[in-house]
């Protein structure tokens, strides 16, 4: 039966192998950069050529830029001008992409068991999880309907508190991912997080569940996701129209389109481009839902702790992307530096060690992102995850998704309680009683 069953999908694989035409011919490109000219001359080449950068580089790190037909001469040209190391990484993007389809449908075929959190699920399952685990748990869990996406769909999230909410002495951690919708590996982290802190609680984590509120949005950008699937893989932005601006190209970068120097680095003006940053800040239905979360007045005060969930690369980063820091610097790298160490004490050999550090500075300058604005919010500790991407880029395998959900969560528990501690602190300061004279 379960040769059937791989017949069967391989079948079905090839029958849609036209899905990814649009990519045919398209080839991605490995670069090492060796000092910071380089990585500019990279940025520069990203807007000229509209490159679809699959990994940034460093002097240790391989740069992957993915390449239209029409402009790959140019690209190796300016390469070559600059004498910079480089080779075709992936010669067609389509294959890769069919290859990658192929390979989900032989895997889920083998499986005896389907959970939702070690898969690439769907918007109607996901939702559907999340309304389960809150009627299961109606003593523990809550489900938010934020509002619609521009095409309809609910934004969900959960409320998960064993004082529903109530207690100001406990820290809320708030976690979301899919703001960029080809992103699939950082959903199941978060529906793996909130499985561990409701369904499979462990005695090792009672202090997580007793002493922690927690939001969890595992699908900030269903539009773009859902698009991801059905039709361009490689989908990063939201889906919504402006036919003022444009008529033909949609959506915006998610992680672009917050109110913290919007619209001043790392963005592109051309409304086609992967970083156009939309029109104005929080023109986005999905931005805006992270936005009034970070200002409920029921939550405001007591989000400790801010993680913006990505994939790929293995960092751990944060604010400012104009290169400066906040005043609570030293804190933040600290419990920054504690998660990236736990999560590489469980890494995979084909991993990359975990960059923890500035964004512009470990990674590249940006305006308007989401873990900037958490920071600007007043959330102590706000951070941007890039998940590992064992070298498949945007395309990791699913067998690789339970390891990235375990190793993840060891790293999401320990900035919980570092958070808890320093609110902790914070609180106890807050309400302590004055001294009489």
């Amino acid at each position: 039966m379960t040769r059937l069953w791989v017949l069967l999908c391989a079948a079905l694989s090839l029958a849609s192998a036209g899905k990814h035409d649009a990519y045919s011919s398209y080839t991605v490109h490995a670069v090492l950069p060796r000092d910071s000219s380089d990585l500019a001359l990279l940025q520069r080449l990203e807007l000229e050529l509209e490159l679809d950068v699959w990994q940034y580089g460093a002097p240790d790190r391989e740069a992957l830029l993915m390449v239209a037909p029409q402009y790959r001469q140019q690209l190796l040209s300016a390469l070559d001008d600059h004498h910079l190391q480089h080779y075709v990484h992936t010669h067609d993007v389509a294959k890769l992409l069919e290859e990658f389809d192929e390979e989900i449908s032989i895997w889920r075929s083998s499986r005896k068991e389907r959970m939702i959190f070690r898969d690439y699920t769907r918007y109607d399952e996901i939702d559907a999880y999340m309304e389960r685990l809150a009627a299961q748990n109606p003593n523990l869990v809550t489900v938010v309907n934020a509002g619609k996406s521009f095409e309809g769909r609910e934004i969900k999230y959960l409320k998960i508190s064993t004082t529903n909410f109530n207690d100001p002495s406990k820290p809320i951690y708030f976690m979301n991912a899919m703001i960029h919708a080809r992103e699939w590996v950082t959903t199941p982290v978060t529906l793996y997080s909130a499985y561990r802190l409701v369904e499979n609680v462990r005695t090792e984590d009672m202090d997580l569940v007793n002493d922690v509120d927690w939001i969890i949005m595992p699908l900030v950008n269903p539009d773009g996701y859902e698009f991801s699937h059905t039709d361009t893989r490689l989908w990063r932005k939201t889906r919504s129209v402006n036919l003022d601006v444009h008529e033909t190209c949609f959506g915006v970068d998610g992680n672009r389109n917050f109110d913290v120097q919007f619209n001043t680095t790392g963005v592109s003006q051309n409304p086609c481009a992967l970083t156009y940053p939309g029109p104005e800040a929080f023109s986005e239905p999905e931005t805006r839902y992270i936005r009034d979360i970070l200002h409920n007045p029921e939550y405001k005060d007591r989000i400790q702790l801010y993680m913006d969930i990505h994939s790929h690369g293995n960092y751990v980063l944060y604010a400012y992307g104009n290169h400066s820091l906040p005043e609570n610097a030293v804190e933040l790298h600290h419990v920054a530096a504690v998660m990236g160490a736990t999560m590489d004490s469980l890494k995979l050999p084909q991993a990359n060690l975990y960059r923890v550090g500035n964004s512009a500075t470990v990674l590249y300058g940006t305006s308007g992102s989401a873990q900037d604005y958490g920071q600007k919010a007043g959330v102590p500790f706000s951070y941007t995850l890039e998940l590992p991407g064992y070298g498949y880029g945007f395309l990791v395998p699913p067998q690789f998704i339970q390891h990235i959900n375990e190793e993840t969560w060891q790293g999401i528990a320990v900035t919980a309680r570092l958070a808890r501690h320093y609110y902790s602190e914070r609180y106890a300061a807050t309400t302590a009683a004055p001294v009489q004279p």
